[in-house]
């Protein structure tokens, strides 16, 4: 069986393969960097994490690119709310999120590119949009795409536009199906609003166009997959579209991926509800990253996650019979041989994380599989019924597994450590669990990690307060005026 994945613009499930040679070529919608990343932003992360983990694992070259958007309202309000310039603003949120991809174990794509260091080929990709007859000049100097041009505007979202009112315009990144207009490509500077001089004038991108520019320079006019969260099909990816087929008159991307969001202990998270938690948060919190990542990946992603701290609470636990069962098969002495039905355990259940992953990365499936080898083994263990030949492939069925879920590490106390080091630097020690105050990392395993000392990992109610892969270089960003 092949990989099978859930294509939003078909809207069925498809086998995936990349269109040329062996090398998968997928661009991921990446971090606005204007805060701290928060969980549903992490979920997705994780969602498209694990997919380039198993595409590598299937026997595939990866071409991944994952932009970083260092320029949209968000940061050009926010910059000017605080009086620094936009790459001021931005640094330390870029930074801050490639750390929280450290911490969460995210490998890094083969190319990380800033929305920043693109300007002048988005103003003239806009240009020829324009010669094209796609796109027009607005009186304040703004460039439109004209959705009109475009036939199949929907086509992704399923949305039906056929009362929109022609030559109608919007010009914020973010809105709703019913005030779709004509979107912006190129905004003209308001007065103390940064901008970057270009050949169409001086102004800045709006957020649509980056994606498509940045995309196509690295994977070509057309590429195998587009991944995001469910919130970017419209209007980001939809504009995204009918932008980048209009330039070429080519399918711009052929699979769409779209990660489903979560709810926070049953509610949609939002600050005014109190359930809105960064990363970070979490961690001042006393929680595992470890914990964080398998809570965020043990539910498909084309399934809605109910992150809930009791979650978090059975997310440690599951990892930590992981561990120990690790543990207990390096450690145990046991006798020469072999034992056939743990022999035949073992790629009974390489077929089945096989199976299960490849159905639509259906991650509740290939877990289901390695709990049930770990529970069939323990119980051979304490009969008496391992050998030393088994051991092998069952720990060769351990890595299997975590070259995809990325738990098995026993990193979390130093990963724990930087979150303090962070806190203590931003003056936010008094957010951290006092049961944080006083970390040191875990021994060196020993015993199963129930068994060891260490830390203490608490679960409060709610209320209370790369790996082998090719690492890419972010180089500085081109400096607007202000």
């Amino acid at each position: 069986m092949a990989l099978h994945l859930y294509n939003t613009l078909s809207n069925k499930v498809e086998e995936f393969s990349p269109s040329l040679d062996n090398t998968v070529r997928m661009y991921a919608c990446g971090p606005t960097v204007y805060d701290y990343g928060h969980i549903g932003n992490f979920r997705t992360f994780v969602a498209v994490d694990i997919l380039r983990r198993f595409l590598r694992q299937s026997g595939f070259k990866l071409n991944h690119v994952m932009n970083i958007t260092d320029v949209d309202d968000k940061i050009i309000r926010n910059a000017a709310h605080e009086h620094k310039t936009v790459q001021e603003y931005t640094r330390k949120y870029e930074e801050a999120f490639l750390e929280d991809m450290q911490t969460l174990s995210l490998e890094r794509p083969e190319r990380m590119v800033r929305a920043t260091e693109h300007i002048q080929e988005m103003a003239a990709f806009i240009q020829q949009l324009e010669q094209k007859g796609f796109a027009y000049r607005a009186e304040d100097g703004s460039y439109y795409f004209r959705i009109s041009t475009f036939p199949q505007y929907g086509k992704l979202s399923k949305k039906d536009f056929s009362g929109m009112e022609a030559g109608a315009r919007v010009d914020v990144d973010e809105y709703e199906k019913d005030n779709a207009r004509d979107f912006a490509l190129w905004k003209a500077p308001k007065p103390d609003e940064a901008f970057w001089e270009s050949p169409i004038g001086p102004g800045r991108p709006g957020w649509h166009i980056e994606c498509s520019v940045m995309s196509m320079k690295y994977l070509g006019e057309s590429f195998d997959l587009h991944a995001g969260g469910e919130d970017l099909t419209f209007p980001h990816h939809e504009n995204e579209i009918a932008q980048s087929e209009s330039f070429t008159g080519k399918t711009f991307a052929r699979f769409w991926m779209h990660v489903r969001f979560l709810l926070v202990e049953g509610k949609k998270m939002s600050k005014s509800e109190g359930n809105f938690f960064t990363l970070r948060d979490l961690l001042l919190k006393g929680h595992k990253p470890s914990s964080i990542r398998y809570l965020l990946s043990s539910v498909p992603y084309t399934k809605q996650l109910n992150f809930t701290f009791a979650g978090l609470e059975q997310a440690a636990h599951s990892v930590g019979r992981l561990r120990d069962f690790k543990t207990r098969i390096e450690l145990a002495q046991l006798r020469a041989g072999k034992t056939p039905k743990m022999q035949e355990l073992a790629e009974k259940t390489k077929r089945g994380m096989r199976a299960g992953l490849e159905d639509d990365l259906n991650t509740a499936q290939a877990l289901a599989a390695v709990f049930d080898m770990v529970r069939e083994a323990n119980t051979a263990a304490d009969r008496g019924e391992l050998h030393q030949d088994d051991k092998g492939p069952l720990l060769e069925v351990l890595q299997q597994f975590d070259e995809i879920f990325a738990v098995l590490k026993d990193d979390d106390a130093e990963k724990i450590n930087r979150a303090m080091e962070w806190a203590k630097a931003h003056g936010k020690l008094n957010e951290a669990e006092a049961s944080l105050s006083a970390i040191s990392p875990a021994p060196t395993p020993s015993a199963p990690s129930s068994q060891k000392q260490g830390l203490s990992w608490k679960t409060p109610r709610m209320g209370s307060g790369g790996n082998g892969n090719k690492r890419s270089a972010i180089t500085q960003s081109p400096q607007p005026r202000q």
